[in-house]
Formats: C-alpha cells, structure tokens, sequence
C-alpha cells in the first residue's frame, strides 16, 4: 500500500522495544518523521537507527513520561526540530509486577504509585502537552495504549486500574476536542510477545500457556499487529473514527 503519512510528524513514547518500536518503524515507513521518545537512551537510539536504515528519518528524545518537565521537553524538541505534530502514540508503560504470591489486599504501595505514575500519568501529562499543541493546528490524531486489561478484570489492581483509566482519559478527550480537529483512540492488546510479556513468562513459566490458551485466534499477538492499527488510527482512513478503545487482542474479550 502506498504510504499515506508522508510530510507528517509523529510522536511514539516506550519506543524502544516492543510495541513502541514496531510503531515507531511502522509510522516512519509510512513515510513521517518520527520522534523515538524512551527512558532507555541506547535501545531508543536503535531505534532511530532501524529506522534510518530503512530510508526513514528520526530523532531520539530522552524522556521519563512521568515528569511534566521531561514531557514538555519532548514536545518542545518536535517542534523545534519538524515544526509540527501531527500523531502521537502515547505508549510507555510498565508490568508493575510484585513479588510471586502478592495479592490484591497486600500489594505494595510504592509499586502501586509507580504503575500509575507511569501508565496513567504520563498517558495524562502526554496528552496534555500534545493536544496543547494540536490546538494550534486544529488537527492531530492521539492513540493511547491502554490493553484488555483496561477492558476486564484479572490482570493486577494497579495494572488494570491504569488501564481502565487510559481508556476512561480517551474518551474524555475524545468528546472534548472532537470539533476541534482532534481525534484521541485506544488501543488495547492482548498477549502480544514483547519484552514486558517475557518478562512475566520468565518469572512464572507457566503464564506462557494460560495466555495463549487466552486467545481464541491460539497464539499471542505481535508488535507488528498493534502498530498496523495504530498507524491506521493515526491515518485519514480513520477520521470518522475517535473516542474509541480498540481490543487488538485475537478475540480474548470476545469470549
């Protein structure tokens, strides 16, 4: 298919692996400038590389999502660099596993405060400094990864509750700026086999076959798949498309 983002700008958070990676390549050969945002300088920077390898163009931007200070300085760098913002993939996040037999009543707080710091505030602070920004357009597409976990229980309290509240900020955006040209998604995968669900795998092997087990399709997700559907929610293809939370997750919450 021909690349229909070509002269357009787009931002992806957690790009440094897994999901965030494959968005950040997916947007880039689509033909925009993409800016890799990620607390890990050295696998973000590979990043950029991948993508300069394949003809694209980008930057790295260190930033902890977390930070308002971090956030206002990635966006400040995109327009400083490219002048404009047109897509933002809002997708850095953590598993906030706690310690083997921790449940609901005893899980820690500290760990607590940093799942939400990370995959509900910064999925805040982000869209605030984006849609700031898309206002001056009046146009941009923003999509926020939340996951079938912010669509069903039994995935950890802190965990799900980060990702309810993804969901629960996409739509609030989604009715506020959709007659002012911008449109808010989400998407929610399922199991998809990326660094952080290997991470899991590795500290409880048995995980591996209760999520695949989990899939109606029989096998877990790639990045590939969900960063097909972000692109495309970032694309005029979509534009009669916002305040959406995608399941990307070979049927699990259809069951």
């Amino acid at each position: 298919m021909p690349a229909t983002l070509n002269g357009r700008v787009a931002l992806v958070t957690g790009a440094a692996s897994g999901i965030g990676r494959a968005s950040a390549l997916a947007f880039a050969k689509d033909g925009a400038r993409v800016v890799v945002a990620d607390v890990a300088t050295e696998p973000g920077r590979e990043t950029v590389d991948l993508i300069e390898a394949a003809g694209g163009e980008a930057i790295f931007v260190p930033a902890d999502v977390s930070r308002r200070s971090d956030v206002e300085h990635l966006v400040k760098t995109t327009l400083e660099t490219y002048g404009r913002l047109d897509s933002a993939h809002n997708n850095a996040g953590i598993e906030g596993a706690a310690p083997p037999g921790t449940t609901f009543h005893d899980y820690p707080d500290e760990m607590w405060d940093r799942v939400l710091a990370i995959n509900l505030k910064g999925v805040w602070l982000c869209m605030q400094v984006e849609i700031t920004h898309m206002l001056t357009q009046r146009a941009g597409a923003i999509v926020n990864t939340a996951s079938i976990a912010g669509l069903v229980g039994g995935f950890g309290g802190a965990y799900s509750a980060a990702k309810h509240g993804v969901v629960g900020l996409t739509k609030v955006a989604a009715l506020e700026y959709a007659a002012r040209g911008i449109r808010v998604n989400a998407v929610c995968p399922g199991g998809i086999r990326t660094p952080m669900l290997e991470r899991v795998f590795a500290r409880r092997p048995e995980t591996e076959q209760i999520f695949i087990a989990g899939e109606p399709v029989g096998r877990l997700g790639t990045p590939e798949e969900i960063a097909a559907a972000v692109v495309w929610l970032c694309s005029d293809s979509a534009s009669f498309l916002t305040g959406v939370a995608l399941p990307v997750d070979g049927g699990w919450v259809a069951r």
